[in-house]
């Protein structure tokens, strides 16, 4: 197991937090969109979601539109929903199963799972033309722990090398097994910051969450990971909860025969920069995707996943934990409404990070890092 550090020991360094324009700035977004969303790796979901050879779905990246699916050999691949002839978006249903190819409604391009070009009716005429030049705009894929991950820039940094922190890290939890019990989307109007800032801090737990705070003490943090694209650490239970849910009962059986006694009395909270937050229970595991839609939008997909013998089993109460996150989410959704109508104010100025938000003021360090000079 990794060292662990209080956050109350973790310094500030007299940071603020990030002016307005951060959260209400269209231009800044764009630079976001840029420089984040379509360099990073992004969680698009369970592995499962295209279980078979054919399967795929679409994925929204900002103005983009991804083809995500499985070739025959069982491997994942994605690419952009742009036909190579003049630009036409190929795919319409959010997801479905090719047969064979995919094909171009307009003028009837038809490529193979793999990418390549197969068929252009009356290619013959075209000068020079070749099917070899006109692949599919490949987009990279990768698999980790049963989620599926997009990035947007495919010769950039390689998976292994961008997770490399983190690889390894949950093993013990066995969540390539897991089963998918609840999914639930959220629409939410605040800034996607804001709603990553909320996740990484308990500073507001007290007032904001009082059945959360009930069996997990808000000053109990302890974080392993505390600079960089993947922050957290875990936060502890009361004696007598024996995990998160409105009785405190468990809600399963352990996600994994492998979880040491010290994991039954901690959940694990962690960000993986930009877009996903995944909190790690013994009986559950909770994880959020985020995908901004613009400075003050942002569209949430959240899903809870048990042990699958938990779900057949009548002593277990899986909706037990999954609304009291469904509630908890809903709390913080609205105050990161509340604040994204401040910090649009012109009377918002920055104000000063607590020792109980270092964390959040490490991912704003991850974001300027990102942007670079021009934010």
């Amino acid at each position: 197991m990794s060292s662990f550090v209080r956050t109350m020991e973790l310094p500030t360094s007299g940071a603020r937090t990030l002016p307005g324009r951060f959260f209400s700035s269209q231009r800044i977004f764009d630079l976001e969109m840029d420089r984040i969303f379509t360099q990073r790796w992004l969680c698009i979901g369970r592995s499962d979601r295209i279980a078979e050879p054919g399967a795929y779905l679409l994925q929204a990246v900002g103005p983009e539109s991804i083809i995500v699916l499985r070739d025959k050999s069982g491997q994942p691949r994605a690419y952009y929903n742009v036909c190579r002839h003049r630009g036409t978006r190929m795919c319409e249903q959010k997801e479905g199963r090719f047969s064979e190819t995919i094909q171009c409604p307009y003028h009837a391009w038809t490529y193979a799972l793999d990418g390549r070009l197969l068929a252009a009716p009356s290619s013959d005429t075209i000068d020079g033309f070749s099917k070899a030049d006109y692949p599919l705009h490949r987009v990279g894929t990768a698999e980790w722990e049963g989620w599926l991950f997009i990035n947007l820039t495919p010769d950039g940094q390689s998976f292994d090398s961008a997770f490399a922190p983190v690889i390894g890290r949950f093993s013990r939890y066995g969540l390539p097994e897991l089963t998918v019990a609840r999914r639930i989307e959220y629409d939410v109007k605040a800034n996607w910051k804001l709603i990553v800032q909320n996740y990484q801090e308990c500073y507001h737990c007290a007032p904001v969450h009082p059945a959360l705070t009930k069996l997990s003490p808000p000053t109990s943090g302890e974080m392993d990971l505390h600079e960089g694209p993947f922050l957290g650490g875990y936060m502890t239970l009361v004696d007598g909860a024996e995990t998160l849910s409105f009785s405190g009962r468990a809600c399963g059986l352990p996600v994994s025969g492998d979880l040491p006694d010290e994991d039954h009395r901690r959940v694990y909270y962690y960000s993986l920069f930009p877009n996903m937050l995944l909190s790690l229970h013994h009986d559950y595991v909770m994880a959020h995707t985020l995908w901004p839609l613009g400075p003050d939008h942002t569209y949430i997909e959240c899903e809870w996943l048990f042990n699958p013998k938990s779900l057949d089993n009548p002593a277990f109460d899986p909706e037990d934990g999954i609304t009291f996150w469904d509630r908890t989410n809903r709390e913080d959704w609205h105050v990161c409404e509340l604040s994204q109508r401040g910090v649009s104010s012109r009377s918002y100025v920055p104000g000063p990070y607590s020792r109980r938000e270092s964390i959040t003021a490490a991912f704003d360090q991850e974001v300027l890092r990102s942007l670079g000079e021009d934010a």
